[in-house]
């Protein structure tokens, strides 16, 4: 029998412990989710849209309840835990179910006289989701919902960091009503997982995460014939022009790196500033960085917490002091941050100058509280540094001037373009990645097509 442990971040203790699952436990959730599938699959729409959405308001109805479960579990102040149950994850599910009878409905082919002929989308069968623990809802939603509502069962595997998240869905599905099997989870350990991922009665897998972990999840697919969505890791960029609001560039990019100490795969790591502003620019960035207050996130005036893991903070240390070697300048001095404490998941956030690409730090994800920040003559210039990347997951552009972040947008190499924003999922926009970031599309009427499968209707009139 193996035991899964959760270490809390906020104080090093065990959180949760719970027994991870043996092929026996695999193959009953299976078996009983290929089962239930095929009755779920009968149900009309209108039926589980009643259920998504009962689910939804049992989910916000322990808003409370959730948000301490995620700060001490993956360390986020427990000032920002409850908008990712009150604000993204409600969005994302609430705009899934609303979409839902106009992305399901059959496709009309044109009229043929004599002939009946359209597409029907019908679901997969199982669908499998692995979900991280940085937005461990945020991130698990954008396929559970649509997986759900298309006809398919859900069968999900969370972060061992966050176990209590998979916990929650299955409580809330079934206070809405949701029958057994339709969806289940297992905390399983790496060997399993990719045993489900190869069982046949698995039709797609869903996978958030690293690129190391994309991987071996494409390794465990091989030659099974079946879906597999990856969002993977990102270096996400952003490029100030001249003629931006610098105040509110800087306060949203400050945002856009360091919320959720930096532990977001679509959070700004690199910023090029046009060189007649950066001087400002990277003044205002620094002045906003220092308004940061780094401490225990239990505490309501904590806005930023620790990382998830002492080794998640010495990666990013090691990287800052290795720029450093190679010619970098910090900006900010971590006694600012008294809570910051080498050997803890406690990092005080970091702002970098005089760096180039051949520094790891402006190349290599660094999934914590740290951004370069470097000048560019023109929009030439950013756009080819801003491709400098094996990642393509997101861009921001700040400017006044939307034609130029459309012209800029059609050379990015990313999935999705910002202007004046960033770090944000509109679930009416196709969530996808490019080159290193992953492939297969989330949220949106896109999202459901590879959920699942087209069956075309010819029918010939007698």
């Amino acid at each position: 029998m193996q035991i899964q442990k959760t270490i809390s971040p906020v104080d090093g203790r065990v959180y949760v412990e719970r027994t991870l699952a043996g092929p026996a436990e695999l193959e009953h959730a299976l078996a009983l989710a290929a089962r239930a599938q095929k009755a779920w699959a009968q149900t009309p729409l209108d039926g589980r849209l009643a259920v998504v959405n009962r689910m939804v308001e049992v989910m916000l109805g322990a808003t409370e309840a959730i948000a301490e479960e995620l700060t001490w579990q993956m360390g986020r102040p427990i000032r920002y835990s409850p908008k990712e149950i009150q604000g993204g994850f409600a969005e994302r599910a609430r705009y899934m179910a609303r979409i839902a009878p106009a992305a399901l409905q059959d496709i009309p082919a044109e009229a043929l006289p004599g002939f009946t002929r359209f597409i029907r989308r019908e679901p997969l069968g199982v669908v499998l989701v692995l979900a991280p623990w940085n937005y461990p809802y945020l991130t698990s939603v954008n396929t559970i919902v649509p997986a759900i509502l298309a006809g398919n069962a859900v069968l999900l595997k969370h972060s061992a960091q966050t176990p209590l998240v998979a916990e929650r869905y299955a409580w809330a599905f079934q206070e809405a009503g949701l029958p057994e099997g339709v969806f289940q989870y297992l905390h399983m350990d790496h060997d399993l997982t990719a045993q489900a991922i190869a069982d046949p009665r698995v039709a797609f897998v869903a996978f958030t995460g690293s690129v190391a972990g994309g991987r071996a999840v494409e390794r465990a697919a091989a030659g099974h014939f079946k879906g597999v969505a990856l969002e993977l890791g990102g270096k996400d960029p952003a490029y100030v022009r001249p003629d931006a609001d610098l105040e509110y560039s800087a306060v949203n990019l400050v945002d856009g790196a360091m919320f959720n100490s930096g532990q977001s795969c679509c959070g700004v790591e690199r910023i090029y500033v046009h060189e007649s502003i950066y001087q400002p620019f990277v003044e205002a960035f620094v002045a906003e960085t220092l308004r940061l207050r780094l401490g225990n996130p239990l505490e309501p005036e904590t806005t930023l917490g620790p990382m998830v893991r002492t080794e998640a903070a010495e990666f990013v240390r090691a990287q800052i002091a290795e720029a450093i070697a190679q010619g970098a300048q910090a900006l900010i001095n971590p006694k600012d941050f008294p809570a910051d404490a080498p050997g803890t998941p406690y990092l005080a956030p970091q702002v970098l100058v005089n760096v180039n690409h051949r520094m790891r730090v402006m190349v290599e994800e660094s999934f914590g509280p740290v951004v370069g920040i470097m000048p560019v003559k023109n929009d030439e210039e950013a756009l080819l540094l801003m491709n400098d990347s094996p990642y393509g997951l997101t861009a921001s552009i700040w400017s006044q001037d939307e034609d130029a972040a459309l012209r800029l947008g059609a050379g990015l190499e990313t999935g999705t373009v910002f202007l004046n924003r960033c770090d944000y999922l509109d679930p009416a926009l196709a969530w996808t990645g490019v080159k290193e970031s992953g492939r297969g599309c989330s949220l949106s009427v896109l999202g459901y097509e590879q959920l699942t499968r087209p069956k075309s209707y010819h029918l010939r009139k007698p």
